[in-house]
């Protein structure tokens, strides 16, 4: 059972000061269906996410052309969410039953939703639909951004847009050379988005995985050989002071080494540096006995207009599925911290 055993009971105190102040007070997780992945964005005044739900992490989609995929929740205080339906009309089966990582971006008008396809955790490709509304229904534009025959795994792709009004992707995918020191596995790639819907075809490597907590499985048998194989996905990149940090998730989201750490450049296109992390994750990482596994994280600005607050995911304590979360991004001389994982009562600022 999850957290609720032993969350805090909010003294008479705090609901004074939650009344007068109109702050709101939330206990991990925010939403209590499975949601893995979360991806939350404001716009005029709503909050959205969009995660990966259980029938697309288990390969379970219905095989209806109209099936919507991926569960969208909507909030008018950041706190409080509920269903708001699913969000991308299923594109072509053969694609898949797999969806993972969706993320939206929004320009001119129009809401972008990015994510993968595939078949189990084989052959995912990066696609792109496009809908009128937050809400949706999000129709897939009928071609890939990435191409089976010279990326054979492409996930968590993450839009960003610098300040000259330049669109990137970031996404990861998988190497397997291991020269200087660095691990085979899944890692950080980033390209640059000639428009809303394709890709410039200039990847460059963002970060590769070099340290033990990285580890997904040791002897793993991929692309016909073994490895011990590394991880790092869910990449989320935010501007800070001048410096672009791209925040990922590293070892296997089955396990409790899974956990948010960060790499941090001088530009966007790089190089990224992640020195530092050699322990262990520096921003999530699992509390045994009260929280598993957090991470694949956005970062969302709170109803206060300035507070950052990263959105995760992490498992329940018996592992029966994965909630959102959400916890206060803290900025230190050291770099980027999160005042988190919690489980007990916690306050938003809402002015």
């Amino acid at each position: 059972m999850w957290i609720s055993n032993i969350k805090a009971i909010m003294s008479q105190s705090e609901l004074a000061t939650e009344l007068l102040s109109g702050d709101r007070t939330y206990t991990n997780p925010v939403y209590d269906g499975y949601f893995a992945d979360p991806f939350v964005w404001e716009h005029q005044g709503v909050y959205y996410a969009i995660g990966t739900g259980a029938a697309e992490a288990e390969g379970e989609v219905e095989e209806i052309a109209q099936r919507r995929v991926f569960p969208l929740l909507q909030s008018n205080d950041f706190v409080n969410w509920h269903f708001a339906g699913n969000a991308l009309l299923r594109p072509d089966a053969s694609l898949g039953d797999n969806f993972w990582a969706p993320e939206v971006a929004y320009f001119d008008g129009k809401f972008y939703l990015y994510y993968s396809v595939g078949h189990g955790d084989k052959n995912h490709q990066l696609r792109v639909a496009i809908s009128n509304s937050p809400l949706g229904p999000y129709q897939d534009i009928g071609e890939p951004l990435t191409d089976l025959n010279s990326c054979a795994f492409a996930i968590d792709p993450h839009p960003f847009q610098d300040d000259d009004g330049q669109w990137y992707l970031f996404y990861a995918c998988d190497f397997l050379d291991t020269a200087d020191n660095i691990r085979a596995g899944t890692a950080l790639m980033v390209d640059r988005l000639i428009n809303m819907t394709k890709l410039a075809g200039e990847g460059k490597v963002v970060l590769r995985a070099r340290s033990d907590w990285q580890l997904f499985l040791a002897n793993r048998l991929m692309y016909e050989s073994h490895y011990d194989w590394h991880t790092l996905e869910g990449p989320c990149v935010r501007k800070h002071d001048g410096r672009y940090y791209c925040f990922y998730s590293g070892g296997c989201w089955e396990t409790e080494s899974y956990g948010v750490d960060y790499g941090v450049a001088d530009s966007l296109m790089g190089s990224y540096s992640d020195a530092g992390n050699e322990a262990g994750a520096r921003v999530l990482k699992t509390v045994p006995g009260y929280v598993i596994g957090p991470g694949h994280n956005s970062i969302a600005i709170a109803p206060d207009g300035q507070t950052e607050y990263i959105v995760y995911h992490a498992w329940d304590t018996d592992k029966s599925g994965r909630r959102m979360c959400l916890d206060k991004l803290i900025w230190t001389s050291d770099g980027p911290r999160c005042d988190g994982p919690t489980w007990t009562s916690q306050i938003v600022n809402s002015k």
